[in-house]
């Protein structure tokens, strides 16, 4: 008899594509939202190396549309660095999550794996895969789904569930319902067997019947194409309470990176991570020795040049090649790779965009409240701030050149 646990698993990482990401300029306008970096890391590292984590790991797969270059790269460097083959798989078009799961079908089944799990990147949590895996094997359904309590308040945000609370069977999903339903959400993180295939082919056949037969209500008033098949809405909601699906639920953070405001907050989320998991990786430094005062989770990229009379943190993400001056003080920012502080600079609640300049005493600052507009101040790539500026709540695009202070704005 062939051992279970030597079955293989696969992993699939829904990344989107350039239509997605318009919440995320100016960053996303020269680099892939999923590769922009949260404590020094690409945003889909995260979701990556939590997957390495997985015994019997065969594969992982990332779906999206962003064109195969852009992604060519970070590929072909993480499949090395982790030893496991990593692929990028191009949809022509958009399919949904569901319907580009089957449309790849058959590259996803090649190794056979007995289970599939099913990420979306743009969520930031500590991905517990194996305690879902071995929830799910307890349940023996189609599909195990990670859940999160939250306030009713933020609920109506994502899509809501109703959970059995004994046996955790998912009872009940509505995507973004107009009245409460519950305070348990979906996290956007499965395993399925690969009885998801059929599951998702069936709602195929039966979108095809009723496309043609406009007395079916909900499917002729779809605006989307018939080989657009969303999971939320056309899997889990039919198959909720048929003892398909069940739930598990996620006592540590969760959060999605919907705005650059939150990646600011999730940077924060996976710097305290680390500190539990590696913590070797984060700065260390009091102010002595030639080394600059570093306070809570600050992650500094090895090519960095810092002035030791700088003062750096908490929750600071400093990128390679970046060059800090004397008296510089960051809080609470995010700053990407070959961009220059110069002396007495500040930058707190912030995102500095690549091979960005910050001149002698400016300072460049938010409130830092992410659930606002400008509440984190954003620079684009290339953009100069000249000496003594201030920039306070604004979002600056790239190759802009500030002379003068700015407060509240939007830099075209």
């Amino acid at each position: 008899i062939v051992e279970m646990s030597e079955d293989k698993v696969v992993a699939v990482i829904m990344v989107g594509g350039p239509t997605k990401g318009t919440r995320f300029r100016p960053l996303s306008f020269n680099t892939p939202k999923p590769l922009i970096p949260l404590a020094g890391q690409p945003m889909i590292h995260h979701p990556i190396s939590a997957c390495k984590k997985i015994p019997n790991l065969a594969q992982i797969f990332l779906i999206g549309f962003y064109e195969e270059r852009e992604f060519a790269l970070y590929v072909s460097s993480i499949s090395n660095e982790l030893r496991i083959p990593v692929r990028y798989l191009k949809e022509d078009k958009p399919h949904g999550s569901a319907g580009a799961l089957y449309y790849f079908r058959d590259r996803i089944m090649e190794e056979k794996p007995s289970h599939v799990f099913l990420l979306n990147c743009d969520v930031c949590c500590s991905f517990p895969l194996q305690d879902i895996l071995d929830a799910h094997r307890r349940y023996g359904g189609i599909g195990t789904m990670l859940v999160i309590k939250v306030s009713a308040e933020a609920a109506s945000q994502f899509g809501e569930l109703i959970a059995d609370p004994d046996t955790k069977e998912l009872l009940h999903y509505t995507e973004k319902p107009e009245t409460f339903v519950s305070d348990l959400i979906n996290c956007g993180v499965y395993v399925f067997t690969s009885d998801i295939f059929k599951a998702i082919e069936g709602v195929y056949n039966q979108m095809r019947e009723t496309s043609s037969n406009y007395n079916h209500f909900q499917y002729a008033t779809r605006s989307v194409p018939a080989d657009f098949v969303r999971l939320d809405q056309d899997i889990l909601s039919p198959l909720a309470g048929k003892k398909q699906l069940y739930t598990y639920e996620n006592k540590d953070f969760w959060e999605q990176i919907k705005t650059p405001g939150k990646s600011l907050k999730c940077s924060d989320l996976y710097l305290s991570q680390l500190r539990e998991t590696s913590p070797h990786l984060l700065a260390s430094g009091d102010g002595t020795n030639k080394k600059p005062m570093i306070v809570g989770d600050v992650y500094i990229h090895p090519s960095v040049k810092l002035h030791p009379t700088a003062k750096i943190g908490p929750n600071v993400s400093i990128s390679a090649n970046v060059r800090v001056g004397p008296g510089a003080r960051l809080i609470n920012c995010i700053i990407l790779d070959d961009v220059e502080i110069k002396d007495n600079a500040v930058v707190i609640n912030s995102i500095i965009g690549w091979k960005s300049s910050i001149g002698r005493w400016s300072r460049v600052q938010a409130s830092g409240d992410d659930n606002e507009r400008l509440g984190i101040t954003i620079l684009g790539e290339a953009v100069t701030v000249e000496d003594e500026v201030a920039v306070i709540g604004s979002i600056v695009l790239q190759n802009k050149t500030l002379n003068a202070s700015v407060q509240d704005d939007i830099i075209l």
